[in-house]
């Protein structure tokens, strides 16, 4: 006969230890170790206006070293927003241009919940060295407005 109460308590345990939330792990996410890193917030212009929050990375394509890929998520978004997003060269204020052509990203759409995520698939190699930056737009009519932005931490090496 097998221990049935062991295994109970060890899934009991496990499952509060993880704040009772079932973890998730995606096979297809990007090594951490590997890619560019980055957390975004809402400049402080505009705080009190709004609070986004979210994540950025870049990394190189598993498939292909000639090629990158992006991924950004917001959340705490005004629901059916409508967002472009970028990878720049430079620093969150010191902005030196988008990194691959712009057409690469398109834009977040954010759900009733407040939360959106997008990829971009970009035809250049990840970059070894530099500074880089991930910005959220308030939208195509007023891209100069910037309502989250996070610098992109380089790889562990």
């Amino acid at each position: 006969m097998r221990p049935v109460v062991p295994v109970a308590l060890m899934t009991a345990a496990t499952l509060v230890g993880c704040g009772g939330h079932a973890v998730k792990i995606d096979p297809k996410a990007q090594p951490v170790a590997n890619r560019w890193n980055a957390v975004l917030a809402t400049p402080a212009g505009l705080a009190g206006a709004i609070q986004v929050r979210g994540s950025g990375w870049l990394a190189p394509d598993p498939k292909d070293p000639a090629q990158s890929k992006a991924h950004v998520e917001i959340t705490n978004a005004a629901p059916g927003g409508v967002h472009p997003w970028h990878i720049h060269r430079g620093q969150c204020g010191n902005d030196m241009g988008i990194l691959g052509p712009a057409d690469a990203y398109k834009p977040l759409k954010v759900g009733g919940d407040g939360q959106a995520k997008a990829d971009a698939e970009l035809p250049i190699a990840m970059p070894a060295a530099g500074e880089y930056f991930v910005n959220v737009h308030a939208s195509a009519q007023n891209m100069s407005t910037i309502v989250a932005c996070g610098n992109l931490a380089p790889p562990a090496h």
